[in-house]
Protein backbone atom coordinates (compact mmCIF):
# COMPACT_ATOMS: atom_id res chain seq x y z
CA UNK A 1 0.00 0.00 0.00
CA UNK A 2 2.80 2.38 0.80
CA UNK A 3 4.71 1.51 -2.29
CA UNK A 4 1.66 2.31 -4.24
CA UNK A 5 1.23 5.61 -2.36
CA UNK A 6 4.85 6.47 -3.27
CA UNK A 7 4.58 5.49 -6.70
CA UNK A 8 1.29 7.77 -6.93
CA UNK A 9 2.67 10.85 -5.52
CA UNK A 10 5.90 10.19 -7.96
CA UNK A 11 3.10 10.60 -10.87
CA UNK A 12 1.59 13.68 -10.17
CA UNK A 13 4.71 15.59 -8.88
CA UNK A 14 5.86 14.58 -12.70
CA UNK A 15 2.15 15.68 -13.19
CA UNK A 16 2.67 19.10 -11.69
CA UNK A 17 6.22 19.66 -13.22
CA UNK A 18 4.77 19.72 -17.07
CA UNK A 19 1.73 21.44 -15.54
CA UNK A 20 3.90 24.47 -14.66
CA UNK A 21 6.50 24.59 -17.16
CA UNK A 22 9.86 24.08 -17.66
CA UNK A 23 13.41 25.50 -15.83
CA UNK A 24 13.76 29.17 -16.41
CA UNK A 25 15.59 30.58 -17.78
CA UNK A 26 14.65 28.60 -20.86
CA UNK A 27 17.10 29.34 -23.82
CA UNK A 28 16.11 29.68 -27.43
CA UNK A 29 19.73 29.81 -28.18
CA UNK A 30 22.91 30.36 -26.13
CA UNK A 31 26.67 28.76 -25.00
CA UNK A 32 27.58 28.11 -28.87
CA UNK A 33 24.57 26.88 -30.28
CA UNK A 34 25.07 23.53 -27.95
CA UNK A 35 21.71 21.45 -28.31
CA UNK A 36 21.21 21.14 -24.68
CA UNK A 37 21.26 24.30 -24.09
CA UNK A 38 19.00 25.44 -27.01
CA UNK A 39 15.67 24.68 -28.11
CA UNK A 40 12.78 25.80 -31.07
CA UNK A 41 14.10 25.41 -34.95
CA UNK A 42 14.73 28.49 -37.56
CA UNK A 43 12.81 26.69 -39.64
CA UNK A 44 9.77 28.98 -40.87
CA UNK A 45 11.47 30.51 -43.70
CA UNK A 46 8.29 33.02 -45.08
CA UNK A 47 8.04 36.00 -47.84
CA UNK A 48 11.46 36.36 -49.52
CA UNK A 49 13.21 33.40 -47.71
CA UNK A 50 16.08 33.52 -51.03
CA UNK A 51 17.08 37.22 -49.87
CA UNK A 52 18.53 36.33 -46.50
CA UNK A 53 20.68 33.69 -44.62
CA UNK A 54 20.72 32.50 -40.84
CA UNK A 55 24.12 31.51 -39.61
CA UNK A 56 23.75 29.65 -36.54
CA UNK A 57 27.06 29.67 -35.62
CA UNK A 58 28.92 32.97 -36.63
CA UNK A 59 32.10 33.53 -34.51
CA UNK A 60 31.81 37.50 -35.68
CA UNK A 61 30.41 39.38 -33.19
CA UNK A 62 29.11 37.08 -30.24
CA UNK A 63 28.18 38.72 -27.00
CA UNK A 64 29.69 35.95 -25.29
CA UNK A 65 31.21 32.07 -26.04
CA UNK A 66 32.34 31.76 -29.21
CA UNK A 67 29.68 32.05 -31.46
CA UNK A 68 26.41 33.47 -32.04
CA UNK A 69 23.60 34.08 -34.80
CA UNK A 70 24.49 36.11 -38.24
CA UNK A 71 21.43 37.47 -40.39
CA UNK A 72 22.61 38.69 -43.86
CA UNK A 73 19.16 40.13 -46.04
CA UNK A 74 19.98 40.94 -49.35
CA UNK A 75 16.88 42.72 -49.80
CA UNK A 76 16.48 41.33 -53.72
CA UNK A 77 12.99 40.54 -53.34
CA UNK A 78 13.55 36.71 -55.12
CA UNK A 79 10.11 35.59 -53.96
CA UNK A 80 8.53 39.18 -55.17
CA UNK A 81 7.36 40.16 -51.52
CA UNK A 82 9.62 42.66 -49.97
CA UNK A 83 10.15 41.46 -46.99
CA UNK A 84 11.36 37.96 -44.88
CA UNK A 85 11.34 36.70 -42.00
CA UNK A 86 11.86 33.04 -40.33
CA UNK A 87 10.46 31.62 -36.81
CA UNK A 88 11.72 29.84 -34.81
CA UNK A 89 9.28 26.07 -34.32
CA UNK A 90 9.08 23.04 -32.14
CA UNK A 91 8.82 20.92 -33.94
CA UNK A 92 10.76 21.96 -37.10
CA UNK A 93 8.29 23.47 -40.03
CA UNK A 94 5.54 22.83 -37.93
CA UNK A 95 2.80 25.63 -38.77
CA UNK A 96 0.34 24.21 -36.62
CA UNK A 97 -0.23 21.25 -38.18
CA UNK A 98 1.73 18.83 -36.09
CA UNK A 99 1.38 18.73 -32.24
CA UNK A 100 4.21 19.90 -30.19
CA UNK A 101 5.69 23.48 -28.51
CA UNK A 102 6.72 23.75 -25.20
CA UNK A 103 4.71 24.76 -21.98
CA UNK A 104 6.26 28.00 -20.86
CA UNK A 105 4.01 29.16 -18.16
CA UNK A 106 5.53 31.00 -15.38
CA UNK A 107 7.54 33.42 -17.78
CA UNK A 108 7.57 36.83 -17.36
CA UNK A 109 9.45 37.87 -20.68
CA UNK A 110 11.30 36.92 -23.75
CA UNK A 111 14.97 38.19 -23.33
CA UNK A 112 17.43 38.55 -25.94
CA UNK A 113 20.30 40.74 -27.29
CA UNK A 114 21.10 41.97 -30.77
CA UNK A 115 23.21 44.38 -32.55
CA UNK A 116 23.48 45.33 -36.36
CA UNK A 117 26.76 45.57 -38.22
CA UNK A 118 26.26 49.22 -38.98
CA UNK A 119 23.76 50.34 -36.60
CA UNK A 120 20.19 51.79 -38.08
CA UNK A 121 19.20 48.48 -39.03
CA UNK A 122 15.18 48.00 -38.49
CA UNK A 123 13.91 44.78 -37.81
CA UNK A 124 10.99 43.44 -35.84
CA UNK A 125 10.67 40.55 -33.35
CA UNK A 126 8.10 38.75 -31.90
CA UNK A 127 6.80 35.59 -30.47
CA UNK A 128 3.97 33.28 -30.31
CA UNK A 129 1.35 33.30 -33.04
CA UNK A 130 -1.41 31.22 -34.23
CA UNK A 131 -3.78 28.75 -33.07
CA UNK A 132 -3.18 25.20 -34.45
CA UNK A 133 -4.51 23.78 -36.97
CA UNK A 134 -6.45 20.29 -37.63
CA UNK A 135 -7.43 19.77 -33.57
CA UNK A 136 -3.00 19.91 -33.53
CA UNK A 137 -1.53 21.94 -30.30
CA UNK A 138 -0.80 25.23 -31.52
CA UNK A 139 0.25 28.65 -29.80
CA UNK A 140 -1.77 29.77 -27.16
CA UNK A 141 -0.42 32.98 -27.24
CA UNK A 142 1.26 35.83 -29.51
CA UNK A 143 3.82 38.99 -28.11
CA UNK A 144 5.29 41.23 -30.09
CA UNK A 145 8.29 43.63 -29.35
CA UNK A 146 7.46 45.92 -32.77
CA UNK A 147 9.76 47.39 -35.10
CA UNK A 148 13.12 48.57 -33.35
CA UNK A 149 16.46 50.12 -34.96
CA UNK A 150 19.57 48.59 -33.89
CA UNK A 151 22.47 50.09 -32.37
CA UNK A 152 26.28 48.77 -33.63
CA UNK A 153 26.87 47.30 -30.33
CA UNK A 154 24.94 44.57 -28.24
CA UNK A 155 22.04 45.95 -26.99
CA UNK A 156 19.58 43.76 -24.47
CA UNK A 157 15.58 43.59 -25.84
CA UNK A 158 12.79 42.25 -23.97
CA UNK A 159 9.40 41.49 -24.92
CA UNK A 160 6.57 41.59 -22.47
CA UNK A 161 4.32 38.12 -21.57
CA UNK A 162 2.74 39.22 -17.92
CA UNK A 163 -0.80 37.49 -18.47
CA UNK A 164 -0.19 35.67 -21.62
CA UNK A 165 -1.36 32.02 -21.88
CA UNK A 166 1.85 30.67 -22.44
CA UNK A 167 0.59 26.94 -21.62
CA UNK A 168 1.87 25.74 -25.31
CA UNK A 169 4.43 27.53 -27.57
CA UNK A 170 5.28 25.88 -31.42
CA UNK A 171 6.69 29.55 -32.17
CA UNK A 172 9.36 30.48 -29.43
CA UNK A 173 11.07 33.71 -31.69
CA UNK A 174 10.88 35.67 -35.25
CA UNK A 175 11.70 38.49 -36.67
CA UNK A 176 10.83 40.29 -39.85
CA UNK A 177 12.54 42.76 -42.36
CA UNK A 178 12.45 44.72 -45.20
CA UNK A 179 13.58 47.65 -46.61
CA UNK A 180 17.34 48.08 -47.25
CA UNK A 181 20.07 45.13 -47.32
CA UNK A 182 21.35 44.94 -43.68
CA UNK A 183 23.29 42.38 -41.17
CA UNK A 184 22.74 41.86 -37.27
CA UNK A 185 23.41 39.70 -34.74
CA UNK A 186 21.62 37.74 -32.21
CA UNK A 187 22.40 36.17 -28.96
CA UNK A 188 21.43 34.59 -25.09
CA UNK A 189 17.63 34.56 -26.28
CA UNK A 190 15.70 33.37 -23.72
CA UNK A 191 12.21 32.85 -21.74
CA UNK A 192 12.64 34.00 -18.22
CA UNK A 193 11.02 34.51 -14.60
CA UNK A 194 13.34 37.31 -13.91
CA UNK A 195 16.01 39.69 -15.02
CA UNK A 196 18.66 37.65 -17.32
CA UNK A 197 22.28 39.51 -17.72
Amino acid sequence: MRKTKIMMAAVLAAGMVYAQGVKFPFFVYNNDGEKDNTHFIPSGYMGDFGDFKVEMNSADAPKEGKTCIKVVYSAQKTQGQGWAGVFWQEPENNWGEKDGGYNLTGAKKFVFWAKGAQGGEEVEFMVGGGPGKDGKKGNTAEAKLGKVTLANAWTKYSIDLSGKDLSNLIFGFGFVVAGNAKTFYLDRMAYTDGDME
